[in-house]
């Protein structure tokens, strides 16, 4: 299924195929939104600025953010949180894994690699 999430470091709304919790462009953390994928292209472009910029504001953002739970009961999950030594939230783990992952390609290849 494609799920709507927004970026705060791009400021862009991402139509995403599953629950994903990291950007694809700048591997900083999501927020998925609650919006369904439907009702987001039957958004003209002032609807879709509209959003964009509630997206912008904290608090709005808040109100508009769905929570997916069931990555919890994930053998990946698990595996991940049993390596989580500061008990930092999964979004910002999996981003700074996904970073530190794309600097030590860069280092081994000379090139960077798309994740």
């Amino acid at each position: 299924m494609m799920y709507m999430h927004y970026c705060k470091c791009c400021q862009r709304v991402f139509m995403l195929n599953g629950h994903k919790m990291i950007c694809p462009k700048c591997t900083e953390p999501l927020t998925e939104l609650r919006i369904s994928y439907l009702d987001y292209v039957n958004l003209d472009m002032q609807g879709r600025e509209e959003l964009i910029n509630a997206c912008a504001d904290e608090e709005q953002l808040n109100k508009m953010k769905a929570t997916y739970r069931m990555y919890k009961y994930s053998k990946w999950y698990r595996e991940l949180q049993a390596q989580n030594e500061n008990n930092l939230p999964i979004t910002t783990l999996l981003a700074s894994l996904a970073v530190h992952n794309t600097c030590d390609s860069v280092l081994q290849t000379g090139s960077p690699v798309r994740i």
